[in-house]
């Protein structure tokens, strides 16, 4: 890796080259509901046809970038950075709804191209084959982010997801996954049939660190440490990717650092998420689209979680900080029941200690699930003593 432009980005090496080429030509199953076949696309295809249906529809595109944990793989494969989906990055105008609506059509009617060529493609509609392909759709439109997503299923969890970007101020949560490929220069060699890529002879590709310096963010890929900043700009504060960061073995690039940040990531969590079942939802989604396939991980992940809301939590009324350590406890019971390590939660007695002002002489303060015998615990401090020795 040599640095070159500026402190933010740096050029990819050859061995760097042939990983990211093994990505952008790998085949991915797009799955489809119901009847509609499984589409097996090499991302490169994705992007080529992505971009050939913008231009048409006289949306120019910038630049087009690999991002996120895709992108730190491909930087350092060796100290084991995994990755699930691939994100790639449109660079686009959007001026108005109509821009939007424009990108949204381009995407599900270059699906159609996908399809196997048995299937009558006319009477297929693009809410059809949204309907059918689609994960999930988002879009932004405000004073200083204008962007849209959207996500193409993959039952393993290795999504395919098209980000369409005029603008976004916060492009990353942590040094080690802010890094982004530019890729026009590899495309343009897919592009010419009479071009390969070899050692002697391939294009300059370049990556930037959205964190800022290249070469510190580097540092903490390799040596797995987390370091980020003003963690209250981003959605949800990285609370839930920084406990994923802490389970797989990353540390706190700076100890004395890390605890005020951590009361930030907490804080904007919780106003971005105020409601205990928005909690739920929010944690529940996290675990299916980030353990696919590391379901033993799930209780290690979410007692982490939980360690750092009881310790960093400072925004919330004692009650409802407790709503929320009950919540997060029942859903670390609920996986251990679905390996069987313990009995089901649902024949769970949660104890809810009361907030000083009930005085209500009725108030109970059990909730005591009906089914088979129950199994009682109670969260403060939390221990569950298992034969195996699991803890």
């Amino acid at each position: 890796m040599t640095e070159d432009l500026d402190h933010r980005f740096s050029s990819l090496t050859w061995e760097q080259i042939t990983i990211l080429d093994q990505v952008l030509s790998e085949v991915i199953p797009i799955h489809g509901r119901g009847n509609f076949p499984t589409l097996d696309v090499k991302l490169k295809d994705v992007i080529h046809v992505v971009k050939e249906q913008l231009t048409e529809k006289q949306i120019s595109v910038r630049d087009i970038r690999l991002n996120g944990s895709t992108a730190s793989h491909i930087l350092v494969e060796q100290n084991g950075t995994s990755y699930k989906d691939l994100d790639i990055i449109f660079g686009v105008e959007l001026p108005s709804e109509l821009e939007f609506q424009v990108v949204k059509e381009a995407v599900l009617n270059c699906l159609l191209d996908f399809l196997p060529k048995c299937v009558n493609k006319e009477k297929i509609t693009a809410q059809t084959m949204k309907d059918a392909y689609v994960q999930k759709m988002v879009k932004v439109s405000t004073d200083y982010d204008r962007w849209s997503l959207i996500s193409l299923s993959n039952n393993s969890g290795k999504n395919v997801e098209l980000k369409f970007v005029n603008s976004l101020r916060r492009q990353f949560e942590f040094s080690v996954d802010s890094f982004q490929i530019i890729l026009d220069s590899i495309l343009n060699v897919y592009k010419a049939t009479d071009c390969k890529l070899t050692e002697d002879s391939h294009p300059t590709v370049i990556a930037e660190s959205m964190y800022g310096d290249f070469s510190e963010a580097m540092y903490h890929l390799r040596c797995k440490l987390i370091s980020t900043r003003n963690p209250e700009e981003i959605r949800g504060g990285g609370l839930l990717k920084y406990s994923n960061l802490l389970v797989r073995d990353f540390k706190p690039a700076d100890k004395d650092e890390i605890k005020s940040l951590e009361r930030y990531m907490c804080s904007r969590f919780f106003i971005d998420f105020p409601d205990v079942a928005e909690q739920q939802r929010k944690i529940e989604s996290y675990l299916r689209n980030h353990f696919i396939g590391e379901e033993k991980s799930k209780y290690d992940y979410l007692m982490t979680l939980r360690r750092v809301v009881n310790k960093s939590t400072v925004c919330l009324m004692g009650y409802e900080r407790r709503q929320t350590l009950n919540m997060i406890t029942i859903l670390a019971l609920k996986v251990l029941g679905e390996q069987n390590i313990i009995p089901n939660a649902a024949n769970v007695t949660c104890y809810y200690q009361p907030a000083p002002y009930i005085s209500d002489r009725n108030f109970s303060n059990y909730y005591i699930a009906h089914g088979q015998p129950p199994v009682f615990y109670q969260p403060y401090p939390f221990h569950i003593q298992i034969q195996s020795g699991m803890v």
